[in-house]
């Protein structure tokens, strides 16, 4: 497959996510401008104005409706997808790392910096329907994990959350009680800073990349590394396409699509 080059972002990119039909692809950058493109060949439809730092990570909704992105600027934000409109931001003491939504789009998931006194975190956010109705409010928060949370994710029905960072650990937590369950294996696994995470579309495997110059596919349920893929280069962000064997990797300011899976 030969690779499409995308322009746009004025700085270094940061995040890469599918919607869920894998028509559109959304990218986060130091430039503080989300911005969206057709996945097919590489027009870009719009951005997502209002943040005041560096955007880290976005992921969207189901139908495709609504985005949520995480800033330096200490706030994730909810935005109309269609209409680029902001309509909610969640403010916080740190800036808000990674974010993703759940199954069903009501809650979502946002990890925050160890940042001046304040420890990383693990935050659980309801999100309302009504967008009038929305609130600040987290339904669980989880702390102990030294080092920056690069990455958090829902694990299969929303029972477990996946998180990963500087650390180099690949951790799966209750997303309930906020326990501990598994922890990734110190020599199989990753040997420096876990920089991104992406889920498959059946949530049967998550695959991670690294800035030891790997990638890493994993088992969700009982988190055994499944493959290892040598890099020549370390991996800034990864996403598995829904549609097609194929993952989006990032380097400066452009974006590349490969053929992932034989």
């Amino acid at each position: 497959m030969r690779p499409i080059l995308m322009k746009g972002h004025e700085r270094p990119l940061t995040f890469l996510r599918y919607n869920r039909d894998g028509d559109l692809l959304f990218s986060c950058a130091k430039d503080h401008t989300p911005t969206v493109w057709y996945a097919d060949n590489g027009d870009r439809l719009g951005t997502y104005r209002g943040h005041n730092g560096a955007v880290w990570t976005c992921d969207v909704s189901r139908d495709s409706a609504r985005l949520i992105t995480g800033s330096a600027d200490q706030t994730a934000k909810l935005w109309d997808v269609s209409t680029g409109k902001e309509l909610f931001s969640f403010r916080f003491d740190a800036p808000a790392r990674s974010v993703e939504f759940a199954i069903g789009d009501a809650l979502a998931v946002v990890t925050t910096d160890n940042f001046m006194d304040h420890v990383p975190t693990v935050q659980v956010k309801r999100i309302a329907e009504d967008i009038d109705d929305q609130t600040e409010e987290s339904a669980l928060v989880i702390t102990g994990i030294k080092g920056r949370i690069n990455r958090a994710v829902w694990g299969p029905l929303n029972r477990t959350i996946i998180t990963a960072g500087e650390d180099a650990t690949v951790r799966i937590w209750d997303s309930e009680t906020g326990q501990l369950l598994k922890e990734s294996d110190k020599e199989s696994g990753h040997q420096k800073t876990i920089s991104s995470l992406s889920k498959s579309l059946d949530w049967s495997h998550f695959i991670t990349g690294s800035l030891d110059k790997s990638a890493k596919l994993w088992d969700t349920r009982t988190l055994t590394l499944i493959k290892t893929y040598v890099t020549e280069r370390p991996v800034n962000a990864v996403d598995i396409s829904p549609t097609h064997d194929t993952v989006c990797s990032s380097s400066q300011s452009c974006l590349y699509l490969y053929m992932f899976f034989s």
